[in-house]
């Protein structure tokens, strides 16, 4: 009996997935239904990014626990300070978790910013909606917040645009501002000093986003201009042009 002859790997179109800038067979242009299938990069379904997951289902109870009563009760408002404070641990423990155990994967990219914006928006919201801060501040980050979020999804088929550090000070300025927000200020004592405190790092967090939104901004117009698709297109589109051209 002969045995089976093997299938060469089969081409697939440019892209991506072929161009190695994904987690995925394609990644080296084979085809998975090839009895050829190189290694792929970590699975989606990782501790990572359940922790992400978990942060977004806690927004609704964390938001839920704000609002309750108006924000005047103290204990929810205690309540909703430990909500917040343990899903922006998992926030610090996913990312750790991605980069020490290699699970950094493009999923992960895209739905863990989301999770904090989810998060924020949900604070800001609820804040200015019982009148703790007022509602041009949270109009100014959640535009920003938001609007770099699209700007992602505008330029991920040219490339995953990660955080960088401006972004990584813009969160901790704005965790610690919201988080003192949270606090029944009024029922402690120095009121005053914990309110001056709020409004300080909220004020700086609000400088921070606006700086870095611009540079994220910048830095997408950059990617779209210099990817390896960009540069494929703009190849292609020069070769279509001589070929009209040659006589």
């Amino acid at each position: 009996m002969s045995e089976p002859t093997s299938r060469p790997p089969r081409p697939v179109r440019p892209g991506p997935l072929a161009d190695g800038r994904m987690s995925d067979p394609y990644r080296v242009g084979i085809d998975p239904a090839s009895p050829v299938v190189p290694e792929t990069g970590p699975s989606a379904w990782n501790i990572a990014n359940y922790l992400t997951v978990l942060r977004l289902a806690l927004v609704p109870v964390f938001g839920w626990l704000l609002l309750t009563h108006g924000g005047e009760q103290p204990s929810f408002r205690w309540a909703a300070f430990g909500v917040f404070a343990v899903a922006m641990v998992t926030d610090r423990i996913d990312g750790d978790l991605a980069r020490s155990r290699g699970l950094v994967t493009n999923v992960g990219k895209v739905i863990d910013p989301i999770a904090d914006k989810a998060l924020v928006t949900m604070a800001l919201v609820g804040l200015s909606s019982i009148g703790e801060v007022m509602w041009w501040v949270t109009g100014v980050v959640l535009v920003r917040e938001w609007g770099i979020t699209a700007i992602r999804f505008w330029v991920i088929r040219h490339g995953v645009m990660a955080a960088n550090r401006g972004g990584k000070l813009k969160t901790l300025l704005q965790t610690f501002g919201i988080g003192f927000f949270l606090w029944p200020r009024s029922t402690l004592p120095f009121s005053g000093f914990w309110d001056a405190l709020a409004w300080t790092l909220l004020g700086a967090a609000v400088v921070v986003t606006v700086v870095t939104g611009i540079d994220y901004l910048v830095q997408a117009l950059r990617l779209r201009q210099t990817s390896e698709r960009a540069l494929r297109k703009r190849a292609e589109r020069a070769a279509r042009r001589a070929d009209r051209t040659t006589p």
